[in-house]
């Protein structure tokens, strides 16, 4: 089949598969989030917690039991990847090194799961089970939980309760997550994806030599990492390597799976408001944002002028699977940093300064579109305040938002959020470029080099966890100051989020008149849009002529 057409027909089923599963699991995550009735299964959670599952908390108490959770998963992810070694199926393992350990951790509590280190050579298979996975679900249940606690504030009035946080984590993963994950798991398996407890296994290579590869869990683990859009692969080549993603029909369902959350949940939002339009309404700028990151990303990949071995006569393939070609290459790199996934199926260092600059471009737009499990959705709502807020300076009026006016209080929380990851972005870049033992592990000199650095911290700070690899990241310093971005960069915007979600919540919701926005049509659509390419444009055009455009002028 030509290679056009078969691109074109992917994105087609891609598209069609996800408007199918919109509006069930969009109405069936809404279902979850207010069902006043609880599983018998969940029932044994909270009493094994102490949890009193209907007491409903404050934001502040609700923010303390996210950042306690988390803390107490960091604790213990770096504790199991220090003892590994005295683990069972530890493979002949050696503890993961402190600074590793804690980049580690940190990566896969905050959904990042960025890996500075070789999976099948540095981990055994029990870490990589009751460790790694085990993280994949709960830390995309908390983006969930906390985009439920915001929606709340935006539904309810005169009330500071926003929600329970456990019943929130607990009725996500046991009711969304975990169903799902098992079902896509054993299509995986049929479709040739690894999944056993085998260790070392020598192969022979296409080219006659010989190579130690182990088996392990990795369909269990595959399914979930693109499902809660966690990204960590059970190998280091990530889902370029067979073993996880065997071929092309196991590549598209995995694009599915890190996108399908995602896009259902403004569905969800719809419902949870009483308005579906304004679900309809944030879906409609995600797909239009992951659309043209679609087609510029593969044009420039198809009509590279590289004078690179990599380039051949139907697009620049260097760094790319020949199984896959370049349409799903492109497709699934545009899908992964949309997201806060950070899967990879190919080489993004070695994508053209068009495409690699829009990688980086795509999660510097805080991975919106549709972005990370939850993280997306609640990062969107706040440039839609934004949007609001900036319509309302325009028409001289107080702006609204689904009934709740956006005083000072409210912008100072879309405010803070909006700048705290850009500045944790640029100070990490601007401090690696500083020191001369950081800017020696850019394997690249220049402005390629520099996009190795700023690319990292973009990943990094947004939960992202993929990168260009040309950058020797498994140093002490890399691994502390990228630890402290991911933990920054996921917790800080929180505790935000769930501030507005308090201060929303308080308000009395003033009735619709003739002069209040329109939420729902096609014009906020478009203010929307442009709010959010503006807002990242003025933010992050500087680093960007530094690295991406000065290599794709030069």
């Amino acid at each position: 089949m030509d290679a056009t057409l078969a691109g074109w027909l992917q994105i087609i089923a891609l598209v069609g598969a996800l408007a199918l599963t919109f509006r069930p699991l969009g109405d069936y995550m809404a279902h979850v989030l207010t069902s006043a009735r609880h599983w018998r299964a969940e029932r044994l959670v909270y009493r094994v917690g102490g949890v009193q599952a209907d007491s409903e908390q404050t934001w502040p108490g609700y923010l303390r039991s996210v950042l306690a959770f988390s803390t107490v998963s960091v604790l213990f992810l770096y504790g199991f990847l220090r003892l590994q070694s005295h683990l069972l199926l530890s493979l002949g393992t050696k503890p993961v090194s402190p600074d590793l350990s804690f980049n580690t951790a940190a990566a896969f509590v905050t959904n990042t799961n960025w890996q500075a280190y070789s999976g099948e050579s540095a981990l055994g298979h029990l870490v990589q089970m009751a460790g790694l996975a085990v993280q994949n679900f709960v830390s995309a249940a908390v983006g969930i939980a906390v985009v439920a606690a915001l929606i709340r504030g935006f539904s309810r009035k005169k009330t500071d309760r926003v929600g329970n946080f456990w019943q929130d984590l607990t009725r996500v993963v046991l009711r969304v997550l975990l169903p799902i994950s098992v079902v896509m798991a054993v299509v995986l398996v049929a479709a040739g994806t690894v999944e056993n407890f085998h260790g070392f296994e020598s192969i022979t290579t296409i080219a006659g030599q010989h190579q130690s590869v182990p088996g392990g869990p990795v369909a269990s683990q595959e399914a979930i990492k693109e499902l809660g859009t966690n990204g960590g692969g059970f190998y280091n080549a990530n889902s370029a390597h067979p073993f996880e993603n065997p071929d092309p029909f196991t590549n598209w369902l995995e694009i599915y799976l890190l996108l399908v959350i995602g896009f259902s949940l403004p569905r969800t939002f719809g419902k949870m408001v009483g308005d579906k339009r304004q679900g309809y309404a944030i879906v409609a700028v995600m797909a239009l944002i992951w659309a043209a990151s679609v087609a510029v990303v593969t044009a420039n990949e198809l009509h590279s002028v590289s004078s690179s071995a990599g380039h051949a006569a139907d697009g620049m393939m260097e760094g790319k699977e020949q199984r896959f070609g370049l349409w799903a290459s492109a497709l699934f790199a545009v899908s992964t940093t949309l997201t806060s996934c950070g899967a990879v199926n190919s080489f993004h260092d070695s994508y053209t300064p068009g495409g690699g600059g829009l990688t980086i471009f795509n999660m510097m737009l805080g991975e919106i579109a549709p972005g990370g499990t939850g993280s997306g959705l609640y990062g969107i709502l706040v440039l839609a305040v934004v949007a609001v807020f900036i319509a309302g300076l325009m028409v001289g009026r107080t702006p609204e938002y689904l009934g709740k006016k956006l005083r000072g209080r409210e912008m100072k929380f879309a405010s803070l959020y909006i700048l705290t990851t850009p500045a944790i972005v640029l100070a990490g870049t601007g401090v690696a470029m500083a020191l001369p033992g950081e800017r020696a592990a850019m394997l690249n000199h220049g402005p390629h080099g520099f996009s190795e650095v700023l690319y990292a911290f973009t990943s990094a700070a947004n939960n992202n966890g993929s990168a260009f690899a040309g950058l020797s990241a498994n140093t002490v310093w890399y691994n502390t100051a990228l630890g402290l971005a991911m933990l920054l960069g996921r917790f800080l915007p929180m505790v935000f989020v769930l501030a507005l979600a308090g201060s929303l919540a308080q308000q009395q919701p003033v009735p619709v008149t003739a002069g209040t926005l329109p939420t729902h049509r096609p014009q906020f659509v478009g203010l929307l849009s442009a709010v959010i390419l503006v807002v990242v444009g003025l933010t992050y055009l500087p680093a960007l002529a530094l690295g991406p455009l000065a290599e794709g002028l030069h």
